[in-house]
């Protein structure tokens, strides 16, 4: 039996976006081992006959001593399971499970979530993280890019030298996401955010918007769920009790939320593909974007979402006014328009058919 270990920062991240190929890699026969910090949703994957091993990643940040240790654990994981192949995903699994596979000579196939604000911003750091993945993705069978603007990003910066994929992100599941009935009637617009709130996903942006349209229609109303990484607890605080926004916390059934909504805004400053916007649309609704890669591969202009200037608030006021301006009936048909276009770009099952290809072409199985 060949043995598939997959590296990952967040337990989370397989569940909600790989889960399906686990289970179609235990389908065809090989043994799945995972690796990532301890969550509760470990549990599932040991009940469909998955190895889990706890492995604590330090996610943001960088800091010489715990980025060691997370590589000696590696070659440790590594060294005694002895896999056939090796998947990573995201920057630490890529750069460190990349050096340690490379090193021990254990085949393996890297995913590039995004570029990640290390490499965004300019300076020492970008420096530091740009040799690094120089070095984990140096081996790498296939890197796999979720859009064209990153992947082109690493091939001018030599950083990958090796074969690239490009896929639709993480895909979506179209049975879990489904389209649902557009809500009655817009006298009370909901807007809705889903993600992380801290400076680079946009919530400055955001909350400057919400309070200037607000003043302007205050049969308007935002939605935020995501958890608090940066500090912004007092600043939601202020905003909700202004009656502004409602922050509700980290959710885990998101789409209850996204089905309750006429449009979802992502206003992020950069992204891989924005698996919010993805399954947002993929159960009816309209996108309100920023226009970067990984955010307006999403949307088709004017047909299935808006788009606006990235870390521009006035430009997003405008594109909000111009979403509620909408008639009812265009509101929901744009709705339509994202599910079709998901439906025939973005199944999760074209992911998966593409890692089986290359897994199967490394391990020599199920040919």
């Amino acid at each position: 039996m060949k043995k598939v270990l997959v590296l990952a920062n967040h337990i989370l991240g397989i569940y909600s976006f790989r889960r399906e190929l686990v289970q179609r890699l235990l389908d065809e026969g090989y043994e799945v081992l995972i690796a990532a910090p301890s969550h509760e949703k470990m549990s599932y994957f040991k009940q469909v006959g998955c190895k889990c091993i706890e492995t604590p990643i330090r996610r943001r940040g960088a800091n010489p001593i715990t980025d060691f240790k997370l590589i000696l654990n590696y070659y440790e994981i590594i060294k005694e399971n002895k896999p056939h192949l090796v998947l990573t995903y995201t920057i630490k699994p890529n750069v460190y499970g990349g050096f340690v596979s490379r090193f021990l000579r254990i085949p393996y196939i890297a995913n590039v979530t995004g570029v990640g604000t290390s490499i965004e911003n300019k300076g020492f750091i970008r420096k530091i993280s740009l040799e690094l993945y120089r070095i984990g993705l140096k081996r790498a069978k296939c890197v796999f890019f979720q859009n064209e603007h990153n992947r082109s990003f690493f091939y001018n910066n030599d950083i990958v030298i090796g074969k690239t994929k490009l896929i639709p992100g993480s895909g979506v599941n179209l049975l879990h996401h489904t389209l649902e009935e557009y809500p009655s009637n817009d006298r009370v617009i909901k807007f809705l955010f889903i993600g992380r709130m801290m400076k680079d996903k946009g919530i400055n942006e955001l909350l400057i918007a919400a309070s200037k349209v607000k003043e302007i229609y205050p049969n308007v109303q935002f939605d935020l769920i995501g958890r608090i990484e940066d500090d912004f607890n007092n600043l939601l605080k202020e905003y909700e009790n202004n009656e502004i926004i409602k922050y509700h916390g980290r959710q885990n059934n998101v789409h209850s939320f996204i089905k309750d909504c006429h449009a979802v805004i992502n206003p992020s400053y950069h992204e891989g593909m924005s698996n919010v916007l993805l399954e947002s649309a993929s159960t009816g609704r309209p996108v309100l974007a920023s226009k970067i890669p990984g955010c307006r591969e999403t949307f088709e202009e004017g047909v299935s979402g808006f788009g606006f200037e990235v870390r521009n608030a006035d430009d997003l006021v405008e594109t909000i006014i111009k979403f509620i301006r909408l008639p009812y009936v265009k509101k929901k048909m744009m709705g339509i328009a994202g599910r079709k276009k998901i439906e025939k770009e973005f199944d999760r099952n074209i992911v998966i058919d593409a890692y089986m290809h290359e897994i199967n072409k490394v391990t020599g199985w199920g040919k």
